[in-house]
């Protein structure tokens, strides 16, 4: 099975180019698609969604991911071989689903020997179907990966900076994520519950709760989320319209009665 997250969006052949160029190399994959829609060039949100994805997969999978900012660039295109597979170019993608695929080995993609396998040209700007799919397709097939490129240190791989951070009784959190009902997803998990949830920049306290009809409409609140992960949420409405939030802001954020 291989999964593709890109932020190519729907309205152009892009998606299709990059699925019917893998299906030329390997017809019998599976290939489903997590989301097209990650907004533009937006690395820590496209890793976000990788990673839920990556936590639920089979062992084997090949995860196909393209927000690729500095395509044409030096930037490295990789492979991470581990439970398994991430296929992404280097630039901090492969950052949050590699807390979950026990990774073994990363290997740095040499273009060349992708062509030896597609022969057609290599674009400057289209990595995703020239490079990124084709190498998902190949290893899904059982490609050995030391056939499409040459070992790297894992330790090589550049990673993003969402860690959070603690400031006294205060927690330094990102965006991570804006769903598409507004839900803010911040970048804490693993935290004993608290009671409130205080959010000293926007002068408010807000209830910490197990799900979104548990206030009135129109209501702030904080829960887990079905990704484990803080999460700041409106009943029927937009947390990140009513708090003015977009993925990658800074959120000061005070647990209370827990951690």
């Amino acid at each position: 099975m291989i999964t593709l997250t890109t932020d190519f969006g729907l309205r152009g052949p892009y998606v299709g180019e990059m699925k019917v160029a893998m299906l030329r190399l390997n017809p019998e994959a599976v290939i489903v698609d997590v989301s097209h829609s990650i907004t533009r060039h937006s690395i820590i949100e496209g890793s976000f969604v990788m990673e839920q994805v990556v936590k639920y997969s089979p062992e084997g999978t090949v995860h196909v991911g393209v927000i690729d900012p500095g395509v044409g660039t030096g930037r490295r295109a990789v492979i991470i071989e581990g439970e398994q597979w991430l296929v992404v170019p280097d630039n901090g993608l492969a950052t949050l689903p590699l807390k979950h695929i026990k990774a073994r080995k990363a290997y740095e993609i040499d273009f060349e020997k992708i062509k030896h396998f597609t022969k057609w040209p290599i674009s400057s700007t289209f990595h995703g179907r020239d490079v990124f799919g084709p190498a998902g397709a190949l290893l899904d097939a059982w490609v050995e990966p030391e056939k499409l490129g040459r070992e790297i240190p894992l330790e090589s791989l550049i990673r993003l900076d969402v860690e959070p951070k603690r400031e006294d009784d205060l927690w330094l959190l990102r965006v991570i994520y804006i769903d598409d009902f507004g839900n803010v997803i911040l970048n804490l998990e693993d935290y004993e519950k608290p009671r409130a949830v205080e959010l000293p920049d926007f002068d408010l306290s807000i209830p910490y709760l197990d799900t979104y009809g548990q206030v009135k409409p129109g209501e702030l609140l904080a829960l887990p989320g079905s990704h484990d992960y803080l999460e700041i949420a409106v009943n029927q409405g937009s947390a990140a319209e009513m708090l003015g939030l977009k993925v990658g802001d800074e959120v000061r954020v005070k647990l209370v009665g827990g951690d």
